[in-house]
């Protein structure tokens, strides 16, 4: 027997999925701890805010709207992070969050967030839904851009983050007012990340000696294990 009511999903724990996957996304992207409030905020409306406002629509099962609002400082810690991870020199790195560059990488990043908050949401509520293209927009100080998402019974929430080095940004949403019941059990699917299980077998292989000819078979393994 199911116990129904302890299975529900409401609308607030559709919201902690998503803190979740822009913790998860961003923590690993500027390989520095992004920590949410444990506290969420209820507001009227969302809006993008002073410095960087991102925003998606999302359609399907539920429909919804994702804002994330970024301070300057925020932007530009998360940005050079990701791409000092990723090898570039920091000479190469823009100074300012104006720059074309730095809305194209928080853009990339925020995609990355709702494609691991659509994939949870398909393996842990069987449902689907599909996300428009990220927009990014530099906000000028004395600006407030309202968003609308045409929902008809819209719930619209905001959590703040704070980056390593203190800076803090807000992440709103909006989302038709729905609660997920589960009616019978089913067996969860485990789905997994190409670049987590990279790291893994990379972490986990030995290191050969200089004289050692290299072996092939961890990578024939792991192109195996990925379907490849």
């Amino acid at each position: 027997m199911v116990d129904k009511k302890s299975n529900n999903v409401s609308t607030d724990d559709i919201l902690l999925k998503l803190c979740n996957s822009v913790s998860g996304v961003l923590t690993k992207a500027s390989h520095s701890q992004i920590h949410h409030a444990a506290m969420v905020q209820k507001i009227k409306k969302t809006s993008l805010k002073p410095d960087i406002g991102c925003f998606v629509i999302f359609d399907g099962g539920f429909s919804g709207l994702v804002i994330i609002n970024f301070t300057a400082e925020a932007a530009l810690e998360i940005y050079r992070g990701y791409l000092l991870n990723m090898g570039l020199p920091e000479s190469e790195l823009a100074t300012s969050h104006t720059s074309d560059e730095v809305s194209n990488v928080m853009g990339e990043l925020m995609n990355q967030i709702l494609g691991k908050f659509i994939s949870t949401i398909s393996q842990e509520l069987h449902t689907s839904i599909t996300q428009s293209q990220p927009k990014m927009l530099t906000v000028n100080k004395q600006l407030v851009i309202s968003i609308e998402a045409n929902l008809d019974e819209p719930v619209s929430r905001r959590v703040s983050f704070r980056t390593a080095q203190g800076n803090v940004f807000y992440l709103e949403l909006s989302i038709d007012d729905t609660e997920f019941l589960q009616i019978k059990e089913f067996e969860k699917v485990d789905t997994f990340d190409p670049d987590e299980l990279l790291e893994q077998h990379q972490s986990s292989a030995p290191t050969p000696s200089p004289q050692a000819e290299p072996e092939s078979g961890g990578n024939d393994d792991l192109l195996d294990e990925l379907g490849i």
